[in-house]
């Protein structure tokens, strides 16, 4: 799933950046700036806090860490720069393209994830290395545990993929690291989605911060479909986690609430509708870039209405299926209707098992969403009901007066096993 970067035509010693690493560059294959290299490298140069908004696959990776090598050439010294990531795997990719851009200036890198022996990373961090990669929770543990281990020098503070750094997991370990460094630092905010939490997090940490945003202007558009109503809920809030902008429509929300949804897909600010076949027909829906069957439908006939969602008045589109075992006599089914056997959809297993471990933190976040809405539906109807009880007995309003013996321990259970995926058509 590699992803296209923009490229704007400068060149690196054109922003900035000096003869040792515009060569490193060159070795990468980076011949131009990305669009967001090419507006946040000036500013980083000059001192500025950041603040980037920005996909993966964007190029931000370089736009913080060549402004963090350049000043680090100026000015060595151990422990000079900490990212913070939320995952192991995104970690390790940032500490390798460190190295990489940085490897004729012999820079030395760490990285404190979670799943590796602190042992073996204590022995790492007591070489002394120049940047620090890890996770907030392991880099926390360094913090408390590892004798002579400080950031009390610390120069630059990156925080890569902000919005899911500030998920219920880390956000207690990134505020206790934010105490123990300098003030006296400049702080680079990267992140796919400006939320509350991002917005908060930088009146905390930057100053006078500079903002570039170098999301494409003409987002594509997608639909996804789902066969159940509490799919769309349960998928919309993976791809959320995953920082893309999804919101859900379906059969279970009200009226005004689908229309809510419907005017925020269709005014562009959000570019992923997840959907029931309540959204294939009926609705004024502009045509859309891809149609994404996540189960395909049972009725053939609904599979014409859904992909007819895109390529329309003469505009190109794509429609992918997923298909498993289960799934094979419908998938069968649709091919006969259309009369032409559909294409597979080239997916490199290596490139999927490269997003595996992010798209799982983001499944376990959105389970747990929803199961703490539906414990504080199940108390809300419990208060209706008692309060419902009140009024008819004893002719009161405020049920609240008499005491209520709370009810006894079952929560609500979350779980059941993941669908095994087939070929993707």
């Amino acid at each position: 799933m590699a992803e296209e970067i923009e490229e704007v035509q400068k060149t690196f010693k054109e922003l900035g950046i000096c003869d040792q690493l515009a060569d490193a560059c060159d070795k990468l294959g980076w011949k131009n700036p990305s669009k967001i290299q090419a507006e946040a490298i000036p500013h980083a140069l000059d001192g500025k806090d950041l603040i980037g908004l920005a996909q993966t696959g964007s190029g931000k990776t370089g736009a913080f860490a060549l402004p963090i090598l350049q000043a680090l050439l100026e000015n060595p010294q151990s422990f000079f720069a900490c990212v913070m990531s939320p995952t192991r795997e995104l970690a390790i990719q940032i500490s390798e393209q460190f190295e990489a851009l940085g490897s004729e200036i012999g820079v030395k890198c760490a990285v404190l994830v979670g799943g590796v022996d602190m042992m073996q990373q204590s022995i790492n961090l007591a070489k002394r290395p120049h940047i620090i990669v890890g996770t907030p929770g392991r880099l926390m543990d360094h913090l408390t545990n590892t004798k002579g281990f400080s950031l009390r020098m610390l120069k630059f503070l990156v925080l890569d993929e902000a919005d899911r750094l500030l998920n219920e997991d880390f956000e207690k370990s990134l505020d206790e690291i934010l105490n123990v460094i300098p003030r006296d630092r400049r702080t680079y905010l990267f992140s796919a989605t400006m939320t509350k939490k991002v917005k908060k997090l930088q009146r905390a940490c930057l100053r006078n911060p500079v903002k570039i945003e170098a999301a494409s202007k003409s987002e594509s558009t997608s639909m996804v479909f789902t066969r159940t109503c509490d799919a769309t809920r349960f998928l919309a809030l993976v791809l959320s986690n995953l920082g893309l902008k999804a919101i859900p429509i379906s059969g279970h929300m009200t009226q005004a609430k689908r229309l809510g949804s419907l005017n925020l897909f269709k005014s562009g600010q959000y570019n992923i509708l997840v959907c029931t076949d309540v959204a294939s027909r009926g609705l004024d829906i502009p045509a859309v870039d891809m149609v994404i069957n996540y189960d395909i439908p049972s009725n053939s006939k609904d599979y014409i209405h859904r992909v007819g969602r895109t390529a329309r008045a003469g505009r190109s589109g794509v429609a992918i299926s997923l298909v498993n075992q289960y799934e094979l006599e419908w998938y069968i089914q649709i091919e006969k209707l259309i009369g032409k056997t559909l294409p597979k959809y080239p997916a490199e297993e290596a490139e999927v098992l490269l997003l595996l471990e992010r798209v799982s933190d983001a499944k376990r976040i959105a389970q747990g969403k929803i199961k703490d809405g539906v414990g504080k539906k199940r108390r809300n109807r419990d208060d209706d009901e008692v309060e419902k009880d009140a009024e008819k007995y004893f002719g009161l309003k405020d049920s609240r007066k008499f005491s209520k013996k709370p009810n006894g321990g079952r929560g609500s259970g979350g779980g059941g096993g993941g669908r095994g995926r087939g070929r993707g058509r």
